[in-house]
């Protein structure tokens, strides 16, 4: 601590893709035995197999910002090329298309989160 500078310690060199990717699954970006959320969207402290550190990494508004954009930006133009009405009343539509949306954000939301922390995490 030289010029007042906290040193953290650097994570192992993982490369950026496999962190993300195992971040998106839900398990440790290091090591990937773990999982890396106690809840639906509550991370762990820390890794129990590697001592990977999470407990200070925010990444709060990312992943509703990122599920907001996937789910509303590329899903919801199906609902224009998609006709339900001719197999179902519309009343019945809306509410299938409600629940496919809800759905899907409630899958996607936990993922993001962890794709956000494994960045985090490598980027420091």
């Amino acid at each position: 601590m030289e010029s007042g500078i906290l040193a953290l310690p650097m994570p192992t060199e993982i490369p950026l893709g496999l962190a993300v990717r195992r971040g998106f699954l839900g398990r440790c970006p290091s090591c990937g035995k773990t999982r890396l959320f106690m809840s639906y969207l509550k991370q762990v402290q820390s890794c129990a197999v590697c001592g990977a550190q999470f407990g200070r990494i925010r990444a709060d508004d990312a992943a509703p910002w990122a599920t907001i954009i996937v789910v509303g930006h590329v899903f919801l133009p199906l609902i224009f090329f998609v006709s339900l009405e001719t197999i179902m009343p519309f009343w019945a539509g809306v509410f299938a298309w409600a629940a496919l949306y809800t759905g899907l954000s409630l899958a996607l939301l936990p993922r993001a989160k962890g794709f956000f922390i494994a960045l985090l995490w490598v980027t420091r």
